[in-house]
C-alpha cells in the first residue's frame, strides 16, 4: 500500500488515502503513517467502511489502548465507546466546548481515534486548533512566561456528580452512555507550555475547563489567566475545520491539538465509535 497525503490547506489536518485499514498493519506501515500523523496533527482515512475490528487494530497499530474514563463501552467491546446523538435528543451537545481529551489523568492518552458509523447530512463538523502554532504566534516574552507555569487539571466540573455530566445530566434524554463518579474530583499537574515528547515542539497543552487553576498563583488571576489565554489558543488562524463523511476514520494528536464538537443536526442520527491511543513511551 502506498499513502498518498493531501494537507487540508488549514492549520493542521491532511487527508490520507491509498490504503485499506481493514487490511493488516505492519511496522513499517504503521511508521509512515504515524510520520504523517506527526507533521499534519490530524489525520482522515476516508472510504474505510465502519467496522469495530479495523478501529480496535488500527489503535493497536498507533500505539495500543489508553484509559478512557467515564465513558461505557459499547456492548461487546471493552475499549470502544459510542459518541451518539439521537434525532430527537433534547440534552446540551456533549464536548462542544475546546479541550484535550483526558488531559487530567497522569498520563494522557497521545491521540484519540474516530469512526464514522452515522453521519448527518449537514452539520456535526469537528473544530481542531493547532497549539503548536498557537504556542509560536505568541511573543517571545509570553513564552517565556507561560513556560514557568504548571497548571492544574480536573474532570470534576464534566464528570463528578454535580459536573456538566453528572446527575442532572443523567436525569435527561442523554443517549450517549456518560458514567461520572467521584474520581472527578481528583486533580494533576501537568506544565501549561509542554514538549511534544515525540517531535520536541512546545505546544499549549489543554485548555480552560479541564484546566482548574494555576500552581502557586491565586484562582482569581489564574482563571483571569486561562480565560485570555482559551481565546487566544481557538483563534481562527489556529483552526482546522473536519467535516465528517460515510465511511470515515480520523486519528488526531491530543499532545498538539485541541478540539471540540459543533451541532447544526438537530432531527438526524450522528453516531462515532472512538477510541483512545496509549500515552507515547520512548
Amino acid at each position: 500500500m502506498s499513502l498518498k497525503v493531501e494537507p487540508s490547506g488549514q492549520a493542521c489536518g491532511a487527508r490520507v488515502s491509498g490504503l485499506d485499514l481493514s487490511r493488516p498493519i505492519g511496522h513499517d506501515l504503521a511508521a509512515e503513517i504515524r510520520s504523517a500523523w506527526l507533521e499534519h496533527r490530524v489525520l482522515a482515512f476516508p472510504g474505510q467502511p465502519a467496522n469495530d475490528d479495523t478501529l480496535e487494530a488500527f489503535t493497536r497499530a498507533m500505539g495500543g489502548f489508553g484509559e478512557d474514563p467515564f465513558f461505557e463501552p459499547i456492548s461487546g467491546r471493552k475499549q470502544i465507546a459510542a459518541i451518539l446523538r439521537e434525532p430527537a435528543e433534547q440534552a446540551p451537545l456533549f464536548a462542544e466546548n475546546w479541550h484535550s481529551d483526558w488531559s487530567f489523568l497522569e498520563h494522557p492518552p497521545a491521540g484519540t481515534c474516530l469512526m464514522s458509523f452515522d453521519i448527518p447530512p449537514a452539520g456535526g463538523d469537528t473544530l481542531f486548533a493547532n497549539q503548536v502554532a498557537a504556542f509560536d504566534a505568541l511573543p517571545d516574552g509570553r513564552k517565556n512566561e507561560l513556560r514557568a507555569l504548571t497548571a492544574i487539571h480536573s474532570a470534576k466540573l464534566a464528570y463528578a456528580p454535580d459536573g456538566t455530566y453528572g446527575e442532572k445530566d443523567r436525569a435527561g434524554d442523554r443517549s450517549m452512555a456518560i458514567r461520572p463518579d467521584e474520581r472527578a474530583n481528583a486533580t494533576q499537574t501537568h506544565p501549561l507550555v509542554h514538549r511534544h515528547p515525540e517531535t520536541g515542539e512546545a505546544a499549549l497543552f489543554s485548555t480552560l475547563g479541564y484546566i482548574i487553576g494555576i500552581e502557586g498563583m491565586a484562582q482569581t488571576e489564574a482563571i483571569a489567566l486561562l480565560t485570555e489565554l482559551s481565546q487566544w489558543q481557538s483563534r481562527d488562524e489556529f483552526v482546522y475545520r473536519h467535516v465528517w463523511e460515510p465511511d470515515m476514520l480520523i486519528v488526531w494528536d491530543n499532545r498538539a491539538v485541541l478540539h471540540k464538537a459543533t451541532g447544526g443536526y438537530q432531527g438526524h442520527r450522528r453516531e462515532l465509535h472512538r477510541t483512545t491511543i496509549a500515552a507515547w513511551r520512548p
